[in-house]
């Protein structure tokens, strides 16, 4: 008689591994990443490069102190380091884009338990960390900015965003310039949203993402922009709301696992960029709005997880005494 061997669920047969799941998503990244680097020259590679270096040291430095073996080569952290970078500016400070990777793998990812266990996106959690602590940059910036790796002039990199310029009713690029080749100084992923498209349709085909969180989300975009007057395409384009859609909403780790949940999860992120966007001062509202859902994916999954088999049922009545102990009640009786 054969031995049956007994294992947890989720019972799941594939030939993927974690490391080459984060190798396509990477994969995936490449194409945007080039034309970055072709449009805005040695700035935007210094930026993915240092973002980079500091994924790998950051994990590798914390996974020492916590006493754990070395996990490079999943492609984790290196993957978030490049999430990272995308989503800022070629000319960004380099110290400011290592610190908010630093705070991504340290904190993000290494801290919360470790690959798997992050309740936030690491790489959203990093960007916009460095958003809400500006009294770290100016304890910081007397030790760095002397160190200059980036050739922006001042107004290159201050002058506005398209999706600033979208806010405020200036005159955008065309719908074709914006999302093939543009030459705005908004984040590196905003050079070529048709590059992030294609990265996309990549991981849809390798099984990696699902359909459920891109299309609500970008669905809820369009439906409440064109209600509220706003220009629809302009704003899938403009901003990380496609590289959101794709790349960050859906994460394995932090958003939900039922159908219905990703359905819910989708359209409650669309919701939210919409209030940033048209409500608050805040100009991009992807990040905030994935961070926030994050938070909420467990009692998403409450709500929406599948009966299990194995649960036993709820009694309404106490259960009927047998036949042998009622025959025993009635001869005590008499």
């Amino acid at each position: 008689m054969s031995k049956l061997v007994h294992t947890p669920p989720p019972h799941l047969k594939a030939e993927d591994t974690v490391s080459k799941a984060m190798r396509d998503v990477i994969l995936a990244l490449i194409p945007v990443s080039i034309f970055a680097i072709l449009i805005h020259g040695v700035d935007a590679l210094v930026t993915i490069l240092v973002c980079l270096a500091a994924a790998a040291v950051t994990e590798l430095i914390f996974r020492k102190v916590m006493r754990k073996k070395p996990s490079l080569n999943d492609y984790s952290a290196l993957l978030t380091g490049l999430l990272v970078a995308l989503c800022f500016s070629a000319g960004v400070a380099w110290w400011v884009a290592a610190l908010a990777t630093f705070i991504g793998v340290g904190i993000g990812k290494e801290l919360m338990g470790g690959l798997g266990w992050n309740r936030f996106n690491p790489a959203l959690l990093g960007r916009v960390s460095v958003f809400l602590i500006p009294s770290v940059f100016y304890f910081l910036r007397p030790y760095f900015e002397g160190i200059t790796l980036s050739t922006w002039s001042v107004d290159a990199t201050t002058q506005g965003t398209p999706l600033a310029m979208l806010q405020q009713g200036g005159e955008l690029p065309g719908i074709l310039e914006m999302l093939v080749w543009s030459e705005s100084a908004g984040a590196m992923v905003e050079t070529s949203p048709l590059m992030v498209i294609i990265g996309g349709a990549y991981l849809l085909y390798r099984g990696h993402i699902g359909w459920r969180i891109p299309a609500t989300m970008l669905g809820a975009i369009i439906v409440l922009s064109a209600v509220l007057g706003g220009n629809p395409l302009m704003h899938l384009l403009a901003g990380g709301t496609l590289l959101g859609a794709l790349f960050m909403a859906t994460d394995w780790v932090t958003s939900p696992i039922t159908d219905n949940g990703k359905i819910i999860f989708g359209i409650a992120i669309g919701v939210l960029v919409i209030i940033f966007r048209f409500f608050t001062p805040a100009v991009e509202g992807v990040a905030f709005g994935i961070l926030i859902m994050n938070a909420f994916v467990p009692l998403i999954e409450k709500w929406t997880r599948r009966p299990s088999f194995s649960e036993p049922k709820p009694t309404t009545s106490e259960p009927k005494p047998t036949t042998a102990a009622a025959g025993k009640g009635t001869a005590a009786a008499k």
